[in-house]
């Protein structure tokens, strides 16, 4: 075989190919359909913070190279929300180090924390960057499975010590979950951390959705428990919680050697990005709390409503403690393929969803499971109802 026969992708990426989020978009634009699958607002955030933007562009702020671990306005503003929120103290010096949006802080943390051969232990179903990252550290994923349990999807804590084992290096957490809405309560949490504290393990917590929790649920940050804040990398981000996807603008908050190792592997992926834009978040990280309570509230609102329409046409809803997501069973509409399901239908109705099933490495776990987004315009969402109305006759 030569060398323009093989394949060029190594064995540990083979598995991955085109994202589901690339080919749901792409049919999104080419039927004319409401786009309902990637987890990303058609309005923008707040004006202040756009403006903020702009005015570190003016003013010259971040037009070039910023400081590797990010400026020091944005870390000390990510500190403050930790303490402010939480109660975390975090040094912005030595304990935050600011990424290009959560995903790469992900990719990050594993790549620094993960050996070949060591297992990685995560809650299926994941967020696909997941298992793409674990793959590339070298590491082996163990898949702990969310199961439907009283109108949510639940962990089973006995499932979960079991996957432990004496190669286990790491869990990886995430709460509020994507993409099944749930979000961790005190008790799981606890469970978790005096796991992680018996075993010894590292601890990854991506809680990129922490501002978007709903009804009765909370969230609770793992690195707050007894053992947890020096064992625990917790990821943050401002793209879901201000509405600018598109700035990629994460961060991470953890204990000092952890904070290094994982700005280790950081300086060779992107080693700086979204100058301008980490000076507008700092600003952002400060704006009162009306703003988090409206900005929940609304999302709370567009979740009832795209909740009670799925219902309506004929799907059974899962409603979701948290995210920008509903995960829905397409059986009582007499499927069972989520993704034939869902790449049927644009024709049929006009709408995009994602199939569960791609976050699974037990597909048939997740091959009824379908997942709609709701952080879009309510006109939008009414006219996607409407049309969704339709499969029900």
């Amino acid at each position: 075989m030569t060398s323009t026969e093989r394949p060029f992708l190594n064995r540990r990426l083979a598995e991955f190919g085109t994202t589901i989020f690339a080919e749901m978009s792409a049919l999104a634009l080419s039927t004319g359909s409401i786009n309902l699958g990637q987890g990303f607002p058609d309005t923008d955030g707040p004006e202040e913070v756009r403006e903020a933007a702009v005015r570190a562009l003016r003013e010259g702020r971040g037009n070039q190279y910023p400081p590797g671990p990010g400026i020091p306005e944005l870390r000390t503003a990510v500190a403050a929300h930790q303490q402010r929120r939480y109660g975390l103290s975090y040094d912005p010096g030595t304990e935050v180090l600011v990424t290009a949006g959560a995903t790469e802080a992900i990719a990050a943390a594993l790549l620094a924390l993960v050996e070949p051969g060591d297992e990685v232990v995560a809650f299926e179903p994941y967020y696909d960057s997941y298992a793409a990252c674990i793959a590339m550290a070298g590491g082996t994923r163990v898949p702990v499975t969310l199961r439907p349990h009283e109108g949510s999807f639940r962990l089973d804590l006995d499932e979960l010590r079991a996957a432990v084992t004496d190669r286990t290096r790491l869990l990886l957490i995430n709460t509020p979950h994507n993409p099944t809405g749930t979000v961790l309560t005190r008790a799981e949490l606890t469970a978790i951390a005096e796991l992680a504290v018996e075993r010894d393990l590292l601890v990854v917590t991506d809680e990129v959705y922490e501002h978007l929790v709903f009804d009765d649920a909370e969230h609770v940050p793992l690195a707050t428990f007894p053992g947890m804040r020096e064992r625990t990398v917790t990821i943050g981000s401002a793209g879901k919680t201000f509405s600018f996807t598109g700035w990629k603008v994460g961060w991470v908050t953890s204990a000092p050697g952890l904070v290094t190792a994982v700005r280790s592997a950081k300086q060779y992926l992107t080693y700086v990005a979204s100058g301008p834009f980490q000076y507008a978040v700092a600003e952002a990280l400060a704006l009162p709390e009306s703003y988090f309570t409206a900005f929940r509230d609304d999302l709370l609102a567009k979740r009832d409503l795209l909740a009670a329409g799925l219902a309506e046409a004929g799907f059974r809803v899962f409603k979701p403690a948290g995210t920008y997501f509903i995960t829905t069973d397409i059986r009582p509409l007499g499927e069972s393929d989520g993704i034939a399901f869902c790449r049927a239908l644009p024709e049929r109705a006009g709408v995009v969803a994602i199939p569960n099933a791609v976050f699974y490495d037990h597909r048939e776990a997740g091959a009824p499971f379908v997942r709609f987004a709701f952080c879009k315009q309510r006109a939008v969402l009414q006219e996607a109802v409407k049309r969704l109305k339709t499969l029900a006759g």
